[in-house]
């Protein structure tokens, strides 16, 4: 058993046991005996051949066998050949038997481990730890139950199809690289708070989060952006989303019921708050961020923005908007600030939360969802101190608060400086696969304006109306969802007319996979302006 769980042995009961191989990044070892299954390469093969899945090297096209091994891998993981917790060949045995350099099959193996499917588990090597969709399922995929995601006018619940459909390559916006989740790290920390936590932390706690975590997400705010505040003023909430819920319920006691959004602006943010009764009123993204004279103009009270990197154009809001803000805040404005993905920068210097500015007047969100995982549900809401109460009170009623164990995991990853080493790992992942993103969009969709890229974990590209004709982005996204890549229409998470586009997110996929996927939406974009 690996340290989550899994079986390691995929050898039935009964056959010889091959002993463990080693991966890319572990020495060699011996070959097993003929007679083991599945896991190693067996016997000497022929030349350019090998027993283990039966690989003929003379299959691969001129020039492409590092991508024909990978994706010969990639199927047999898939398919079931190679379940989770088999142990691939040693990089040095496999090259020898396909007649082959080991930098062929050293490439085909970082391929599968950047995208997440293989890691090097030291003396065990190289082992299988994620299932990817089936062969099957990876192309021209048609939407499975419920509604399909670019056949209707009817936005409620579009991202979810969306993101429930098969692919062969996921360009969705929003995911970070779930692959670099740092699993040896927080099984560490894990296994230190459960050596140290009493009984009684097992029981029902403060609604506001365990303790030891707000102390951290302060630190953290402080050392990140700029926030001072005190533990008592953070309420650990299960997202952004949950943290928006919240503040919907509430304003409307406050006679709020209208509440500003940018345009563009997240399809997702706006859904949570209309479904809490919510009117929003749409307000125009510039290149200087949230025009703050329309706000004053459209008569709202509330005004949801995402300020230190702007959904989806990727802007951020300056100075002066900044003072226009605060001003209109002074005056009664309630701001909610997501600073969703705020630490993901690579072009520019951090820029101060609106929360650091002005306590008083600016609910802050955040969360780790675009740093570890959105499955961590984990995040964090602070309101000013006339609201705080009824926002605990609403926590308590909603869930009696988080669960315990992953809060007291993330405090001590904040703690002992764990999360900002994974957060300096991550960037530089994230860097690279933008930049092949950049190189992408300028090789297969010419004459595309992109949009963004200084930070974040998307792309958003804007085509010319005038050259792209009558080109609408959602017919464009679904003509790219046919040959198995998902990307979303710009005009999901807009209210008013403007150009087409399509926002695309890099953090999740290696390169090479970036490269395909750009490489077919401008495939299906070239099908659609023929």
């Amino acid at each position: 058993m690996d340290a989550m769980g899994r079986s390691t042995n995929p050898v039935p009961k009964g056959s010889k046991t091959p002993r463990p191989a080693a991966g890319p990044t572990a020495g060699p070892a011996a070959r097993p005996p003929s007679g083991a299954t599945g896991v190693g390469a067996a016997g000497p093969g022929e030349a350019g051949g090998s027993d283990f899945l039966q690989l003929d090297i003379g299959q691969a096209p001129p020039g492409g066998r590092t991508a024909w091994l990978a994706e010969r891998l990639r199927s047999a993981i898939a398919d079931g050949r190679l379940p989770v917790g088999t142990r691939l060949p040693a990089s040095r045995v496999l090259a020898d038997e396909l007649s082959v350099t080991r930098g062929v099959v050293t490439e085909a193996y970082r391929r599968l481990a950047e995208s997440g499917q293989i890691a090097g588990r030291g003396r065990l090597g190289t082992v299988v730890v994620a299932v990817p969709a089936a062969p099957g399922d990876r192309g021209h995929g048609t939407p499975g139950p419920g509604p399909a995601p670019f056949g209707s006018a009817d936005r409620e619940g579009v991202v979810d199809a969306l993101r429930a459909l098969p692919c062969r390559i996921d360009l969705s916006p929003g995911v970070p690289d779930l692959a670099a989740f740092p699993r040896t790290s927080w099984l560490r920390a894990e296994r230190a708070v459960l050596a140290d936590v009493t009984p009684a932390d097992f029981g029902y706690g403060d609604p506001r989060g365990a303790p030891a975590l707000r102390r951290a997400v302060v630190g953290w705010l402080a050392r990140n952006r700029g926030i001072r505040a005190d533990p008592d003023e953070v309420v650990v909430v299960a997202g952004v989303a949950q943290a928006l819920g919240l503040l919907g319920r509430l304003l409307p006691r406050e006679g709020i019921r209208r509440i500003a959004v940018e345009d563009p602006g997240s399809l997702g943010a706006r859904q949570q708050l209309e479904y809490h009764g919510h009117t929003v009123v749409p307000v125009p993204v510039d290149a200087k961020g949230l025009d703050v004279g329309a706000l004053r103009a459209s008569g709202a009270r509330a005004v949801l923005l995402t300020p230190a990197h702007q959904f989806p154009t990727g802007v951020v809001l300056d100075g002066d908007r900044r003072r226009e803000l605060l001003d209109w805040a002074a005056d009664g404005g309630v701001v909610i600030e997501d600073d969703y993905d705020a630490e993901h920068r690579y072009d520019r210097p951090p820029v101060p939360a609106l929360r650091s500015l002005m306590p008083e007047g600016v609910c802050y969100a955040g969360s780790v969802s675009k740093l570890l995982a959105p499955a961590l549900r984990v995040g964090w809401l602070l309101v000013p101190p006339d609201r705080l109460d009824a926002v605990v009170t609403a926590k308590r009623y909603a869930d009696l608060g988080n669960g315990i164990l992953a809060q007291l995991v993330l405090a001590r990853l904040m703690d002992s400086g764990e999360l900002e080493r994974h957060l300096r790992h991550v960037r530089l992942r994230h860097r690279r696969r933008r930049d092949a993103m950049l190189r992408a969009v300028a090789a297969h969709l010419p004459g595309a304006r992109v949009h963004g890229a200084a930070a974040g974990l998307h792309l958003m590209v804007t085509f010319d109306q005038a050259r792209a004709g009558d080109l609408g982005d959602i017919g464009l996204a679904a003509a790219a969802l046919d040959r198995g890549v998902k990307v979303h229409p710009l005009s999901w998470h807009r209210m008013s007319a403007g150009p087409p586009g399509l926002v695309l997110g890099y953090a999740a996929g290696p390169a090479h996979e970036i490269d395909e996927g750009i490489a077919l939406v401008g495939a299906a974009l070239r099908g659609l302006l023929a």
